[in-house]
Parts: C-alpha cells; sequence; structure tokens
C-alpha cells in the first residue's frame, strides 16, 4: 500500500520513532446501507496523496514527520476489530502522535476513538462532518453499525460531540441528541445561513477528536460515497467550521470516513486526500 504523500517526504518525515502523525488505514465495509465500496477507500486515499502539494495555507505540515502504518485487519467479529483498531490509535497516542485513521465505513470510529481515549488517559470530546447524526441504536441489530457509532460513544462511553452538517436523521436520533446533550447546527442552517466558524461552549473537552465523514459536503463536490445527501456543506466551509470548532483546542485524533471510489473518476478520491492533510495542518 502506498505512503501518505509518498514521493514528498524524506526519511526523516516518515520515520516512525519521531512522526507527529501516524496514518492508520482501516478498509473496513461491514454494515453499508446503501452505496458500497469503503473498503477500497484508504488505498484510494494514499494513492492520491502522492499528488497533493506540501504546502498547505502556507506551511508545511508533513515537516512535522507523517508515518504511514499497514493496514488494519478487519476479518472477524466486529468487537475484535473495534479493538484492533483501538490498540492502534492507543499506540500512536501513547508515542506522542496525532492518530489519522483513514476509512473504510464510519462504523471504525468507535474503536478509533476508544483507542484515543485510553491512550490519553482522559475525556476528549468529537467534532463530527457529517451528512448524518449516526444516533441510532443497533442499526439493523448491528450494535457496530455506521449508523450508531456516535450512539455508542455518547450513551455508552459518555462522551460529548458537536455535529456539523446533518440534514438526514430518524426521530429517535432527535430524541437521543436531547437526551446526551448533543451540540448540533445542521446543514440547511449552515448553507443558507453562510456560516463558516462555530464556537464551543467552555466546558466542551480541551482534547478533542474530529470524524469527518464526506458525505457531509454536498454531492456536487464529493459524489463517491455510499449515502450522498443533497444540500451539503462546501469544501471550505466545511474546513472552516472544524478550524474554528478547534480554536484554542488541542486536536489529539482524527479520522475520515465513507469515501467509496468510483473507477475513472479522481474527483473525490484527492478532494479526500487534500481534507486529511488540511486536518492534519489543524493540529
Amino acid at each position: 500500500m502506498t505512503d501518505f504523500l509518498e514521493g514528498e517526504l524524506s526519511p526523516a518525515e516518515c520515520n516512525v520513532d519521531t512522526a507527529k502523525f501516524r496514518v492508520i488505514p482501516v478498509p473496513l465495509e461491514r454494515t453499508v446501507s446503501y452505496g458500497s465500496g469503503t473498503k477500497g477507500g484508504p488505498e484510494a486515499i494514499l494513492n492520491a496523496s502522492t499528488e497533493l502539494e506540501r504546502l498547505h495555507r502556507g506551511a508545511e505540515p508533513c515537516a512535522a514527520g507523517i508515518y504511514t502504518e499497514a493496514a488494519v485487519d478487519c476479518d472477524g467479529p466486529l468487537p475484535e476489530v473495534m479493538e484492533r483498531i483501538a490498540a492502534r490509535t492507543a499506540a500512536a497516542v501513547a508515542a506522542g502522535a496525532v492518530p489519522v485513521t483513514l476509512g473504510g465505513e464510519h462504523g471504525l470510529s468507535y474503536g478509533a476513538v476508544r483507542g484515543v481515549v485510553e491512550g490519553l488517559g482522559r475525556p476528549v470530546g468529537i467534532i463530527q462532518i457529517d451528512a448524518h447524526a449516526d444516533l441510532r441504536k443497533a442499526y439493523q441489530n448491528e450494535r457496530h453499525s455506521h449508523a450508531s457509532v456516535m450512539q455508542l460513544l455518547a450513551e455508552e462511553d459518555g462522551i460529548k460531540m458537536a455535529q456539523y452538517g446533518v440534514r438526514a436523521m430518524c426521530l429517535e436520533e432527535v430524541d437521543r441528541r436531547v437526551a446526551c446533550g448533543v451540540i448540533a447546527i445542521d446543514a440547511e442552517e449552515l448553507v443558507t445561513g453562510n456560516i463558516s466558524e462555530v464556537t464551543l461552549p467552555d466546558d466542551f473537552p480541551q482534547d478533542v477528536y474530529v470524524s469527518f465523514d464526506v458525505d457531509g459536503l454536498d454531492p456536487s463536490i464529493l459524489p463517491a460515497t455510499g449515502t450522498p445527501v443533497p444540500g451539503g456543506l462546501g469544501y471550505y466551509q466545511a474546513l472552516s467550521i472544524v478550524r474554528s470548532a478547534c480554536k484554542r483546542r488541542n486536536l489529539v485524533g482524527l479520522d475520515v470516513v465513507e469515501l467509496a471510489p468510483v473507477e475513472g473518476s479522481e474527483v473525490s478520491d484527492f478532494t479526500t486526500a487534500q481534507i486529511v492533510y488540511a486536518l492534519m495542518a489543524m493540529a
């Protein structure tokens, strides 16, 4: 598998012992409920990353070091897969690095976040970009469904979260948002109000984890995802929202999920790779 930014990094910049970022590919595709193809997401992101420029907003985030790990084994029962993911992100945090998990379906965030919390030994708050709230309980009888991942983290682990860009949600999720105290500004308000900056409350954790589902963007910008929903966020708008939410906080881990590559079309792959690099810059 290709390394992130392969061909651009010096040997020192891809040294596992000193790299600030550890890229963890997770080709998970087990509970998709509409379009398929997310298992090819990590490889497509890594391949597209070789075409990125080092410079982003006047700086070179890669100069801090990026090490790409081998892909996580996604075979076997989902609880075991989650444990493998958690072990990877916990090890990254324990080494002083920021884990950058590439998906794969959104269900992987459960393991990734749990590992970060374990590695830090203190709470984190989740900043989520998504077309969906992912707050259903055991969707289609699967506890680790991509549609249930935030329910697990909010109800079972008590993790605080802020959701931006949601525009497809059921009544169960509306009620659970209230019960769990989820902060949310949905896509219609963000897009029609041209809102690009948000502020988290003072009691939101100082350590934050960004979970970026690419279907949070409008399908006109990124069509290659399993559940495209019209009325989504713009590219710069989504990144600005995350950047403002992270202001005066520590970005300690992130994942970018739900890319379902389409053969012969690289626009979504490259856009996703650029998002990954932009989020690294925020750390």
